[in-house]
Order: C-alpha cells, then structure tokens, then sequence
C-alpha cells in the first residue's frame, strides 16, 4: 500500500476530464456537496434484460467511464466540494497483464482487486493503492508491484504526485 498525493488541479482533470483511468472499474464513490451523494458502482444485469438489450456487460461494476460525466456534474461548479472519494480497481484484463508482465505466481482467480482510493478532504487529494486477494499469503509481490505499477501510471500521464514518509 502506498499513499500518493497527486497534485490536485492536474489529477482532478485527469480524472474527470479524460479518459485516462476510464477502463478502471468504479467500486464506489460518494460525493459532499450541498448534499451527499453515493454511488454503488456495481451493476444491475436485471437491469440491461429489462432494457431489451440481449447480453449484460461481462463485469460486475460499472467502468469509470460510465460514472465519470455524472461526478463531474456534481463537483463542478463556483465551489469546492466538501469532500468525494472513489474507489477505482483495475479492469480484470489490466490485472491479467500486470501479473503476466511480473512474472508473479498468482492465478487472475486470487486476486479480487487491484485498488487505487481517490480522497480529497476538501483541500488535498491522495490516492492510496490497495490489494484484496481471495486467499491469504505472506508474499508481498503483488502489492509492490501495484504499487509500482501506479506511480508509472501517474508518471506516463503527467500526474505530478508525491509519496510522504
């Protein structure tokens, strides 16, 4: 787990101007301002059969890309928000990929979610990364390498942030 604190003005834009983490799933986020407002990322397959359309998407939550002009709507604005935070994973192909390109011994099956836990407080942004596996071991590999694999992330899309001690 490591703690970033991007700098605010440039990670905000990335975040809800762009497209840059659109393929991260939104697990959940909750928006203060003159009121709160939740959001449960996870989708409703009833939902999409109903609709007439013949295949649910393949995921449990929804993209942040679905979610990302509806929180945009609700911070933007005269004022700063009291506070929001989102929890994004990363998309089960992404997590995939960084366990083959790591070469690490996990099956895409342990592993329930790579995590990154936007806050802001209503003067600072952090991002926190998080792992869950869905078993229980000693090995760190996997949380280092997310954790490495986030700070190229916000490096590659000019995200300035740093890491406290």
């Amino acid at each position: 787990m490591k703690i970033f604190q991007p700098e605010t003005r440039a990670c905000m834009n990335a975040l809800l101007r762009s497209a840059i983490f659109d393929s991260f799933l939104l697990i959940e986020g909750e928006i203060t301002t003159f009121c709160q407002f939740h959001i449960d990322g996870r989708l409703h397959k009833e939902f999409f059969h109903q609709a007439g359309e013949e295949e649910a998407p393949d995921r449990e939550f929804s993209l942040w890309q679905e979610q990302r002009e509806y929180c945009f709507s609700l911070i933007r604005g005269k004022r700063t928000p009291l506070n929001f935070r989102f929890i994004l994973a990363l998309s089960r192909p992404d997590t995939v990929r960084l366990l083959e390109q790591e070469n690490l011994s996990l099956t895409p099956e342990d592993v329930q979610g790579l995590y990154l836990n936007f806050h802001f407080n209503g003067t600072e942004l952090s991002c926190t990364t998080g792992t869950s596996l869905n078993l229980f071991t000693l090995d760190k590999s996997l949380e280092q390498a997310w954790d490495k694999e986030a700070q190229q992330f916000f490096a590659k899309h000019g995200i300035p942030f740093e890491i406290p001690e």
